[in-house]
C-alpha cells in the first residue's frame, strides 16, 4: 500500500510533536472532516474509563462530529475530575481555534495511566497541528497515535457501490495490553459514503465485533480503548440504509478495512513473532465457540509453546478443556493448518516435518472442532517471549 496516495475526500489530517513523549516524537494527532459528519464509535468496557473516553461517549451520542484530537505518551486515565476538564480543555483549545462547535470535537488519548496530562503543551502545539492539516497527511496522524507500536497500522479501500465509488481508510494504535471488548487500541475508519446514522452504527457495530474484538494479545484490558468511525457524505451516492444491498457491501467494506488493522495490532503484539490464527467450529452455541476460542488465545502455555516452536497440542486441549464446556472428548478433532493432530481422544502420529514447516511460519491457523452444533468463532492472537516481559517491565507509570 502506498502511504503517499491513502487520502477519502473531504478529510484532512496531521501529525505533530507537541513534547509529551521524551523521544520528540509525534504525539499529537488531527483528523478532520471539512463538514460535519455522521459519527459511530466503541468503546472500552474497563469499569475505570479514561476521562477521554467518557467525553466522547457521551458527544458520540449525537450521531454527528466533525474532528478527532488525540495524543500519545499520557492517557489521561485514573486522573479524577482534574483530568476529565484537561479532556474538556483540550477539546475547547481545538474547537475554538479551528472555530467549529465544541461538542463536535471527539477526544482520545494512550500512553502511561495515572499522569495529568500536559494540557498546556497540546494547547500551544494545536496550531501546528491545524496548519499541518492535508488530504495526504494520514500517515503522520497515524505515526502521532503510536506508543509501543513496532510499525504503522493503516489501510486503504475504494469500490463502487452502486454507481458511486467510496473510499473507506482506517487507522489504529496497538501493540500490546490487546484483549476483547477492544484493547489498549485507538482505530479510527473515515469514509465519503453518505450513510444514515442506523446504518452507520450498524454496520460499525458488525465490523468491530468480527476484528478488534476477535483479538487477544495478552487478555489485558485497557481503560483507553477507542474505534471511531466518521462519514462525511462526500462521495455523493445515494444514501445507504439499514438492509439494503448498498449497506451489506459497505458493512463488508469496513469489516474488510478492520480485519486488517486488527492483523496488524496481532502481528505488532510486543515481541510476537508469530500470528497465530484459532478457528473454533461446530459448537453448540457462539458463546461457547467465543469461550472456547478465547481460552486456548489468552493461554501462556500455548503462547509460549508457539514462541518456542513447539506443536503441542496437549496444552490447546487442556486449556479448552479447563473452561466448564463439557465437551465430547471423543469428538473433538485438532489440526495445524491441515495437519490433525488430535482426533479420537488421542494424539496421532503426524508428519513432524509437515508440523516443523508449519511451526515455522509467521501465520499459523489451528482449528479446534467441538463436534456438539454447528455454531463457530474465530480469534487472532499472537506468541509471548522474551521481549513481551522486557517492554512491559520497563513501561513504568
Amino acid at each position: 500500500m502506498d502511504s503517499e496516495n491513502i487520502h477519502v475526500p473531504g478529510f484532512l489530517a496531521s501529525g505533530v510533536s507537541a513534547g509529551i513523549k521524551e523521544t520528540g516524537a509525534r504525539d499529537l494527532s488531527l483528523i478532520y472532516s471539512t463538514m460535519p459528519a455522521r459519527a459511530a464509535g466503541v468503546f472500552t468496557t474497563n469499569a475505570f474509563k479514561a476521562a477521554p473516553v467518557l467525553v466522547s461517549m457521551e458527544r458520540i451520542k449525537s450521531g454527528r462530529a466533525q474532528a478527532i484530537l488525540t495524543n500519545s505518551g499520557n492517557a489521561n486515565a485514573a486522573t479524577g475530575a482534574a483530568g476529565y476538564q484537561d479532556a474538556l480543555d483540550m477539546s475547547k483549545s481545538l474547537s475554538s481555534y479551528m472555530k467549529i462547535k465544541d461538542d463536535l470535537v471527539l477526544v482520545a488519548s494512550t500512553g502511561v495511566i495515572g499522569h495529568r496530562l500536559p494540557v498546556e503543551k497540546i494547547n500551544r502545539s494545536i496550531p501546528a497541528v491545524v496548519k499541518g492539516l492535508r488530504p495526504d497527511g494520514i500517515p503522520e496522524a497515524e505515526a502521532a497515535i503510536m506508543t509501543t507500536d513496532r510499525f504503522p497500522k493503516m489501510a486503504y479501500q475504494k469500490r463502487y457501490i452502486a454507481d458511486r465509488e467510496i473510499s473507506i481508510c482506517g487507522i489504529a494504535k496497538g501493540a500490546g495490553m490487546i484483549q476483547p471488548d477492544m484493547a489498549t487500541m485507538l482505530a479510527y475508519a473515515m469514509t465519503d459514503a453518505d450513510i444514515d446514522s442506523v446504518a452507520l452504527g450498524k454496520a460499525f457495530r458488525y465490523a468491530v465485533e468480527r476484528s478488534f474484538n476477535a483479538a487477544s494479545v495478552d487478555g489485558c484490558m485497557s481503560t483507553n480503548d477507542t474505534a471511531i468511525i466518521l462519514a462525511n457524505g462526500c462521495a455523493g451516492n445515494r444514501m445507504i440504509r439499514d438492509g439494503s444491498q448498498s449497506f451489506r457491501i459497505f458493512r463488508d467494506m469496513v469489516c474488510e478495512i478492520l480485519m486488517k488493522l486488527a492483523k496488524d495490532m496481532v502481528r505488532d503484539g510486543e515481541g510476537a513473532t508469530k500470528a497465530i490464527e484459532i478457528v473454533v467450529t461446530e459448537a453448540r452455541t457462539r458463546g461457547e465457540a467465543k469461550k472456547i476460542a478465547y481460552a486456548i488465545a489468552n493461554s501462556n502455555l500455548v503462547k509460549t509453546a508457539f514462541f518456542g516452536g513447539d506443536p503441542n497440542w496437549g496444552r490447546i486441549i487442556a486449556a479448552a478443556g479447563a473452561i466448564g464446556i463439557p465437551l465430547p472428548v471423543d469428538k473433538v478433532r485438532l489440526s495445524f493448518e491441515d495437519v490433525p493432530v488430535f482426533r479420537h481422544g488421542r494424539g496421532i502420529d503426524s508428519n513432524l516435518l509437515s508440523l516443523k514447516t508449519i511451526m515455522e511460519q509467521e501465520e499459523i491457523k489451528i482449528v479446534f472442532r467441538v463436534g456438539m452444533g454447528t455454531k463457530d468463532w474465530r480469534v487472532f492472537t499472537s506468541d509471548l517471549g522474551f521481549e513481551y516481559i522486557k517492554i512491559n517491565a520497563h513501561y513504568h507509570t
